[in-house]
């Protein structure tokens, strides 16, 4: 069974912070924020029990890791010029 672990923003910071990103909390914040159209830019929610923000450990590194692997793939097909 995959272990799930849910982690507020403070804790998803320190998450980026051990893989050497490093964000303000109120760069986090946002992050987790709905925009004017209601949308997150990081799949963040609203735990029912206490409130506030979530997501989980294992999404937040996955996301990150994707797109480094994105941009690896847009750089090979452009055709680096060394």
């Amino acid at each position: 069974m995959r272990h799930i672990e849910y982690i507020d923003i403070d804790q998803a910071r320190e998450a980026l912070m051990q893989i050497g990103i490093e964000l303000t909390r109120r760069q986090m914040k946002r992050a987790a924020d709905k925009d004017a159209t209601g949308v997150r830019k990081l799949p963040f929610f609203l735990d029912p029990i206490d409130g506030r923000l979530k997501i989980e450990k294992s999404t937040l590194l996955k996301i990150y890791f994707k797109r480094q692997v994105d941009a690896e793939n847009t750089w090979r097909d452009a055709g680096p010029t060394l």
